[in-house]
């Protein structure tokens, strides 16, 4: 079955399950037993919360997931440490690197406020706002991923309890600093149209051929040569997509660089040509978008 990002039809958010199977019958979250749906080439496309693992915290539009592996069958502790490399840590790691949205159930937990009574409800779709590594209640090591509401979702069920301890600004006393809540979006608009791009090439930059490393695996990523929305409305399609590095993303998108139509790379600030774009076989790159994008840093904003 093809991997889905994002709501499944017809199961809004606030749909409960009577059990996993029930759940997986929905096509909510696929796998019978394990906590993640995931991969580290694909990513995780969902999540179950219910209190299994002790390093858990739920705050409700906030949640500080604790990944898989490590623990034992019988007594559900941590008795080793877990890997980044797990297939269902891996799949959080890509759904952090590209922005994919991960859907969040909830199982029964007697300790969570936001947790159902009984069963498994379906609570909307969370981003994975970062990850990182610590020594559990256990001891051994963990990986956690932090997940955080998407907006424009209905809220979860209850207010999270307030912060402990905040710092006076007023003050010198010692003391966390003070949290101010933002949100901050990320929006994916064609995954599976930049994920297309990415994969001709194997995240190898089109501009420098730079491949960057991370722990989930090679990471890129896809830039519109045509800028969408207004007032450029350029499509979500292959042919308008490079495959770049984060420095080339900034400076294509900035016009710090520009294609000529035959697609070499030009410095916008000497106007001279310091390579030429990478394009492989499959992926052919539509000239007009090229001028479009081209003509925003050369002679004043393209035409709509």
């Amino acid at each position: 079955m093809a991997r889905i990002f994002g709501h499944i039809q017809a199961q809004r958010v606030g749909s409960t399950y009577v059990n996993r199977r029930a759940l997986h019958d929905a096509g909510v979250h696929a796998p019978l037993q394990a906590g993640i749906s995931g991969t580290g080439k694909d990513g995780a496309d969902s999540i179950v919360v219910s209190g299994g693992y002790v390093d858990d915290e739920d705050y409700g539009d906030t949640i500080v997931y604790t990944g898989h592996g490590g623990r034992d069958a019988d007594t559900g502790r941590q008795v080793r440490d877990q890997e980044l490399s797990d297939p269902g840590n891996a799949g959080l790691v890509r759904s952090e690197l590209e922005g994919l949205p991960v859907r969040v159930v909830r199982g029964r937990n007697a300790a969570s406020p936001y947790a159902p009574a009984s069963g498994l409800r379906y609570d909307g779709l969370f981003r994975v706002e970062s990850h990182a590594a610590r020594v559990g209640i256990d001891g051994f090591r963990i990986w956690q991923f932090t997940l955080v509401k998407i907006p424009d979702e209905a809220p979860t069920t209850a207010t999270p309890p307030p912060l402990q301890g905040a710092i006076d600004m007023g003050t010198n006393a010692p003391g966390p600093a003070s949290v101010i809540e933002t949100v901050i979006q990320r929006i994916v608009r064609s995954s599976k149209v930049v994920q297309q791009v990415k994969a001709w090439y194997n995240h190898e930059c089109q501009v420098c051929g730079l491949a960057i490393e991370v722990a989930g695996g090679r990471y890129s990523e896809g830039a519109h040569i045509q800028a969408l929305g207004r007032p450029h409305r350029g499509p979500d399609v292959v042919e308008n997509v490079l495959c770049l590095c984060p420095n080339d993303h900034v400076r294509f998108d900035s016009g710090a660089i520009y294609l000529s139509d035959d697609l070499k790379v030009i410095d916008a600030r000497t106007g001279q040509t310091t390579g030429a774009l990478t394009v492989n076989r499959p992926h052919r790159i539509d000239p007009q978008y090229v001028a479009h994008h081209r003509a925003r840093w050369t002679t004043g904003t393209a035409r709509e």
